[in-house]
């Protein structure tokens, strides 16, 4: 979950487990701690940073048992760079000057924000009591996927602060997905709308990358360093069509049916799904996730 330097952090909340997904996720078994072929590296090397608020607790206790901070963080980090930042020059890349990992006992999973003197400086609070509830057989896997997500955070592109609360996660978890990250709990899923965020609009811009180019989401983090963000403009220039064109076809590849037309052939919200679930209900803190 990402927060500016000038509001309070929110961490994110753990959603209720949904047992009507149509799809289920077919991301192979990976191998987390593996580094890119070639890492891309930014114009100032960022300090990579711990901070443990409490050695005794369980969580804590775990995450430094299974995880060797320093190659995690650095992995996580080119991990990010290479899927938003490949084949673009350097100075396109933000100026994030540190990154420190705060493990914590919170509430939620996670959160990313930048410091209020200096947004380039970033902080990821990681939640110590989360970390202990991970089952046994996942927690080292399920540390890599929230330490990407958030890393995404530190170095996305986000239109001024004008972009999709919905589109920023989903751009997290997509790189989270493309790294072999995603949980096994993760679904394919159009019952809501396509900035709803999260592995949802993950999924949804794994689609588009058949659709409009392997690039396409690269595509959409450089054009989210260019000015606010005007939805209409901002798809069209992207893939080349609105983006509500391009979820209709993304729920109908799914086998969705079209809004306001029932199963029974009549008008009306038969066939809609729950549309209105929107952006706040999928949040990070999903067992097995971020």
């Amino acid at each position: 979950m990402s927060s500016t330097h000038d509001s309070t952090p929110q961490p994110s909340a753990l959603p209720a487990t949904d047992s009507t997904s149509t799809s289920t996720s077919t991301t192979p078994d990976a191998l987390p701690l593996s580094h890119p072929t070639h890492p891309i590296t930014p114009p100032r090397p960022p300090l990579l940073r711990l901070r443990l608020d409490d050695l005794s607790t369980p969580g804590t206790t775990t995450f430094l048992r299974l995880v060797h901070a320093t190659h995690a963080l650095t992995h996580a980090l080119n991990t990010v760079l290479t899927h938003l930042y490949t084949s673009l020059p350097t100075s396109s890349i933000p100026a994030t000057r540190s990154v420190t990992l705060v493990l914590r006992a919170m509430d939620g999973v996670a959160y990313t924000t930048g410091l209020s003197l200096d947004d380039d400086h970033k902080e990821i609070h990681f939640n110590t009591t989360y970390i202990e509830g991970i089952a046994p057989t996942r927690q080292k896997e399920e540390i890599m996927g929230v330490l990407v997500h958030e890393m995404v955070h530190c170095w996305q592109r986000d239109a001024c602060g004008t972009a999709p609360s919905g589109l920023i996660e989903g751009v997290a978890d997509w790189v989270r997905l493309k790294a072999g990250l995603a949980p096994p709990h993760w679904k394919r899923r159009a019952d809501c709308k396509w900035d709803a965020g999260y592995e949802r609009t993950a999924y949804f811009l794994e689609w588009l990358e058949g659709e409009c180019g392997k690039d396409v989401v690269r595509r959409v983090n450089e054009r989210l360093g260019v000015g606010e963000y005007c939805e209409g403009a901002f798809w069209v220039g992207c893939c080349g069509e609105r983006v509500e064109k391009l979820w209709a076809r993304y729920r109908r590849s799914l086998g969705c049916e079209e809004p306001g037309h029932g199963k029974d052939g009549k008008d009306g919200k038969d066939g809609e799904g729950d549309e209105g679930e929107g952006k706040g209900e999928e949040k990070e803190g999903k067992e097995g996730e971020d």
